[in-house]
């Protein structure tokens, strides 16, 4: 009998573990004050206002069963009736998929978009779900840089002039993750101007629009072309532990997602997408509990970014907290993010390096700094430790 141990697929070869979610390992101690993870408030959450929801979803047994692949059709409708207002036009329940949080969608229009080989533009620096799911599918990845404005489009022109055709263009349109600015409207429409003069699918992952500080984001990238599919969660303004996101999407996508969906999980749970539906549709509440915490999260955002100007002054610079729930910071001296950052647990202070978020390497002078989970008090001490280490 052979005691060789059959081989994995090969695509795994090429993938590492997420930086952040490793990091989060090391910064479980209780004297470390940890701005690594990209998590919400659980304190600001509506835990009272979801067990009501979940008491009335449980008074039947139909939340106990089976539900459709696309979704429970009343949250779809629920889902179309927002997504209308935000694009400005009609979406109609047959745009609407439902899927097990918004990284789902993202790994699914993966298989359903790209062959392997396939051109996929980023952000530089991107979203490490992004890279992740991208490399997974075996796509030729090319990171754009962006800047105050978001995402360069102009380069994303200059290289279509050259003759490259990418499948896929992603962007994390609004306040992003990790580098905490906002797509001016201008690029927007560019961006989808060229989506239609050359054919390829924008992803427009959009899982903080709605967590701005001081005025609306823009209108979404989807607002002018039907060629980009847009994405979406309530992980961020309610609770992730719903697992419920969308996108919105035309016919051909839909009928491919569904397609996979089925073979990877058949449906999502009837019962959170009830309990889902039941907050999403209550917007009297849902209003005062999004405002609720975009009022914490701005106090936090501009303690955070304030500590860091006073504290490092011209030696570091780094975004405006427009909204979202991160900064994204530049060391100007040369310091070496990767390599402080043991000195800076022992300071009692984590962050992730920037060089995590790079599509292929850079960063080393950067890092992410997220501000949900920390009142301003404790995120003026987080920095004074990071100056500390720095130092």
């Amino acid at each position: 009998m052979s005691s060789t141990t059959p081989p994995l697929a090969g695509k795994l070869g090429g993938l590492q573990s997420s930086v952040i979610r490793d990091l989060l390992k090391l910064t479980s101690r209780a004297d470390v004050i940890s701005l690594a993870g990209g998590l919400p408030d659980a304190g600001l959450m509506p835990r009272e206002r979801i067990a009501k929801a979940a008491e009335a979803a449980l008074s039947t047994a139909a939340c106990l069963q089976y539900t459709e692949s696309p979704g429970w059709a009343p949250l779809r409708a629920v889902l179309a009736e927002r997504e209308s207002a935000r694009l400005g036009r009609p979406v109609g329940i047959d745009e609407v998929f439902v899927t097990h949080g918004s990284q789902q969608a993202l790994s699914l229009l993966a298989e359903v978009l790209l062959d392997p080989g396939a051109l996929v533009i980023v952000e530089d620096p991107a979203y490490v779900g992004a890279l992740q799911v991208f490399r997974a599918a075996g796509a030729r990845i090319i990171a754009l840089p962006m800047d105050s404005e978001g995402m360069r489009v102009e380069l994303l022109a200059e290289l279509l002039a050259t003759g490259e055709r990418p499948a896929v263009v992603h962007t994390v349109s609004n306040f992003h993750n990790p580098g905490g600015v906002t797509m001016s409207p201008a690029r927007r429409q560019a961006l989808a101007e060229l989506a239609d003069a050359h054919g390829f699918w924008v992803i427009e992952d959009d899982p903080y629009g709605e967590l701005w500080f001081d005025r609306p984001a823009p209108a979404p990238v989807a607002t002018y072309s039907r060629k980009v599919i847009r994405l979406s969660s309530s992980s961020k303004i309610i609770a992730p532990t719903l697992r419920v996101g969308w996108m919105i999407a035309p016919p051909s996508v839909f009928g491919g997602v569904e397609l996979l969906k089925q073979g990877a999980d058949l449906c999502g749970s009837a019962l959170t997408q009830q309990i889902a539906a039941d907050l999403l549709s209550d917007e009297a509440w849902l209003t005062a509990h999004v405002d609720t915490v975009r009022t914490a999260y701005g106090t936090r955002a501009k303690a955070l970014v304030h500590a860091l100007r006073a504290s490092f002054g011209d030696r570091l610079v780094c975004t405006d907290a427009t909204g979202g729930m991160f900064v994204w910071a530049d060391f100007t001296d040369g310091t070496d993010t990767k390599a402080l950052l043991p000195q800076a647990l022992d300071a009692g202070v984590a962050y992730v390096p920037g060089y995590a978020f790079a599509a292929t390497t850079g960063y080393a002078n950067s890092l992410r700094l997220c501000f949900t989970t920390s009142d301003p008090v404790t995120l003026s001490e987080a920095v004074h430790r990071l100056a500390r280490a720095a130092a």
